[in-house]
């Protein structure tokens, strides 16, 4: 998730005003038990840190992973940034927040961004460390850091259900070494070391590629078309989806076509690792969510795995971000109810 986008996309839900239909939560209970219904609430520790406090739906104050448990979340994702300023989001900081979602049950994603920021479509930054790297050093890296994490969590009784070898790689990653339009073999040789590294812990973690822009179809296919040519090892295609609220029906509808696409085309898993809407509108926040867990529920030989909502979490304009489901007073909207 782009920080630049948070912003602009916030005022197109603010300024929509028309409501939808919306399902009863008693309707999902019987039909998604056995999707990942998910939220990546990395923000957490940072939020604490700072004095953020976070209440159930009595008002109580209470942990944020019990929260979000009670919501009916079963999984969590985690990012990993390599040697991040505050060690926010390092892999100390991961390790601790996975041993609070491990205690309640709950299944892990890690979400590994190769930098030591923000990965995302307008940036694939290498790690300062890793800056000067030959394409073999950087290859090694790769492999490393992504083994290194995983076993120190497996270390702590914790192996993840999913990992994604990169976030929202629209155009590859650890550019520019790594960029897709320069190089897709450069791009399918880090994929594939960080898929090593994965299965040499274990080899059930299913290994997820992730792009933004869940909805555009033309963007998923020249990807993927040209992974496969390349001999690229993944699981699992993840996507993204921020739709304002004025606009969503029609991007899920998109979202859903290419969904149907990428799991009959490459006979893959498919899994949306990332949906948010505007926070000021949390009763079609919840439709969105709805749809798209039905969306990808309905996906054909069960190979629509979950859906995650991205730091839903995230209240009092915390990082400028106004795609959250908890309201100013710390509380869960309904917009959580899409997950019961």
């Amino acid at each position: 998730m782009k920080l630049f986008r948070y912003i602009f996309i916030g005022l197109l839900a603010a300024a929509s005003c028309k409501k939808f239909d919306v399902p009863g939560p008693t309707s999902l209970q019987s039909s998604h038990n056995n999707l990942a219904k998910g939220a990546d609430p990395s923000w957490v520790t940072q939020m604490e840190a700072n004095g953020y406090k976070f209440y159930n739906t009595t008002g109580e104050q209470a942990d944020l992973f019990q929260i979000l448990k009670n919501q009916g979340i079963n999984s969590i994702r985690l990012r990993v940034w390599v040697n991040p300023d505050g060690g926010w989001n390092g892999e100390q900081d991961v390790i601790n927040k996975a041993k609070r979602a491990n205690s309640l049950g709950l299944k892990l994603l890690i979400d590994f961004h190769y930098s030591d920021s923000w990965a995302d479509p307008a940036q694939q930054v290498k790690p300062t460390a890793w800056q000067n790297a030959t394409f073999a050093q950087l290859t090694d890296s790769v492999y490393y850091h992504t083994y290194n994490v995983l076993n120190d969590l497996k270390n702590n009784g914790i192996v993840p259900s999913w990992v994604q070898v990169g976030n929202e790689t629209n155009d590859g990653m650890l550019w520019p070494d790594g960029q897709a339009s320069k190089s897709f073999t450069n791009y399918a040789t880090l994929i594939n070391a960080g898929y090593k590294a994965v299965k040499d812990i274990n080899d059930s973690i299913k290994v997820i590629i992730h792009l933004a822009n869940g909805d555009d179809n033309s963007l998923y296919r020249w990807m993927f078309d040209s992974l496969t040519a390349h001999n690229t090892n993944f699981d699992v295609i993840g996507m993204s989806l921020y739709p304002s609220t004025s606009s969503w029906q029609g991007q899920a509808v998109a979202c859903d076509s290419n969904l149907l696409d990428m799991s009959s085309r490459y006979n893959k898993e498919v899994m949306l690792c990332e949906v948010g809407m505007g926070a000021s509108d949390s009763t079609n926040s919840r439709s969105f969510v709805s749809k798209m867990i039905d969306y990808v529920d309905n996906i054909p030989n069960k190979k629509g795995i979950g859906v995650f909502y991205w730091e839903p979490e995230a209240y009092g304009n915390w990082q400028n971000y106004l795609m959250g489901s908890f309201n100013e007073a710390g509380m869960p909207t309904i917009a959580m109810k899409a997950f019961y």
